[in-house]
């Protein structure tokens, strides 16, 4: 009867699972500001303004990493734990919300809800969405023990066995979670010359980006059959590819980049370690082991672009999602073998979802270029001198829930922080509520159509 109820309250509404979604973030961001605001023992000196307490719980909240105000420094024992626990609920919000609802809503499920959450429910159909909360919690919770027990018998050495303690459990969870929140002042640039670190929290946020959803998928099948690989559904290799190809072709040409410049100094394993790192971390982690600010502009454009893909869907990252910017590719290069279909390991991608895929990135690149707009606009009106690189930059890293900066976060101003705030928000909540949207106008097409009339293209 609950589960009737609840599914009622849903079909009245089409878009009302993308709505109970964006105000469960809404209501958290609000909730984290307030916490910042009034609860006490939080901060070294005087507590943050409105604005600044929004920016950051926003920033946390939504897994992005920019700060206004040093967190090594400005906050307390409590006021980082309360930062963490706000990114872990960030991070783990997206899924395991998608899955209560539909498990609320038990065999009655709605059509429109059904539509907005056919896609995951086609690669992992025999999993309840009771099974599947518990795998999401078992998994993160078991990676970030793992990673932050080892990114501490690394740095107890270091820095001492009990002060080690709680930086290790923060980085771990800071890094699943892609938030790049941390509590070193400078993020993880002191430890540039720590290969087993760098190697470590990539490993985190490799897995945190990767999207539970592929995760499980693998989790799955593997057992059933020697033949894994092969069995995977066509998503899970498309992510599995993609992360790859990105990782490893990033890698190569940071290190081409910056081998005679910001890395010069460093030993071999620490130059391919940090371009491994500066590879990975764009996506959407927002560590650091090096200055952007003093970066070649070809390494800041190519972590723009980076940034902009951003990790895979259902997972703690942001962007655009390797998915979408992989079979724009594909649609690109079927288009130039003159083929009607995208194909991808032996299987043809339905024109809906290369439609989605389409107005996505049509989508995605028109909030970054308005908001780039704006923030020059706001910039020249306050008479805030700056690269137009370090704008983009910065908005980008904002609207894809990066973290990265080239060093304009803490001197922008106040106009400039609430565009950022409120791309924060949507980059963190719009990729399902845009999704969702496009699938069910879709598939709501009237059986008519208007008469054909072509147009030139190219």
């Amino acid at each position: 009867m609950k589960g009737s109820r609840f599914g009622r309250f849903f079909s009245k509404r089409w878009l009302a699972p993308a709505e109970l979604f964006l105000s469960s973030f809404f209501v958290l961001i609000v909730s984290g500001t307030l916490g910042l605001m009034f609860l006490p023992g939080l901060y070294q000196g005087e507590p943050l303004g409105w604005t600044d307490a929004v920016f950051t719980s926003t920033s946390a909240v939504c897994v992005t990493g920019l700060i206004v105000v040093d967190t090594a420094t400005y906050f307390t024992f409590a006021g980082q734990l309360l930062i963490l626990l706000l990114i872990q609920l960030g991070g783990l919000g997206m899924l395991i919300l998608t899955s209560v609802i539909i498990d609320a809503l038990g065999k009655k499920i709605s059509l429109n809800l059904e539509l907005a959450t056919a896609d995951t429910r086609k690669l992992i159909p025999q999993v309840p969405a009771r099974v599947l909360i518990l795998n999401i919690l078992r998994f993160t919770f078991l990676i970030e023990a793992v990673g932050a027990l080892i990114i501490y018998l690394i740095w107890a050495p270091r820095i001492g066995w009990i002060k080690a303690i709680w930086p290790s459990i923060f980085h771990s969870i800071s890094a699943f979670c892609n938030a790049g929140f941390s509590t070193n002042t400078d993020s993880l640039m002191g430890y540039h010359n720590s290969p087993g670190t760098i190697l470590v929290i990539a490993a985190l946020i490799v897995m945190g980006g990767l999207g539970f959803v592929t995760v499980l998928d693998i989790g799955l099948r593997f057992g059933k059959s020697k033949r894994t690989i092969k069995r995977i559904s066509v998503h899970s290799r498309l992510v599995l590819w993609t992360t790859g190809i990105l990782i490893l072709g990033g890698w190569f040409l940071f290190a081409c980049f910056e081998w005679n410049a910001l890395l010069a100094e460093m030993s071999i394993l620490d130059k391919l370690s940090n371009a491994l790192f500066m590879s990975v971390t764009p996506r959407t982690a927002g560590f650091n082991t090096i200055d952007y600010g003093s970066a070649t502009d070809s390494t800041n454009l190519l972590t723009i672009i980076l940034m902009m893909i951003g990790g895979s869907p259902g997972s703690t990252a942001g962007g655009l999602k390797t998915t979408t910017f992989a079979l724009l590719g594909l649609l690109a290069w079927s288009r130039l073998r003159s083929q009607s279909t995208t194909t991808f390991a032996s299987r043809s991608i339905p024109d809906e979802t290369i439609q989605r895929a389409t107005g996505l990135f049509v989508i995605w690149t028109t909030i970054v270029v308005v908001s780039v707009f704006m923030m020059a606009l706001i910039g020249d009106y306050w008479g805030f001198e700056q690269r137009f690189l370090v704008r983009l930059f910065e908005t980008v890293s904002a609207f894809n829930t990066v973290g990265l900066s080239m060093g304009l976060t803490d001197s922008l101003s106040l106009p400039s922080r609430w565009l950022l705030i409120v791309l924060m928000f949507i980059g963190r909540t719009g990729p399902l509520v845009i999704a969702s949207a496009l699938i069910v106008r879709l598939s709501h097409r009237s059986k008519f159509r208007l008469a054909h009339e072509d147009v030139i293209v190219g």
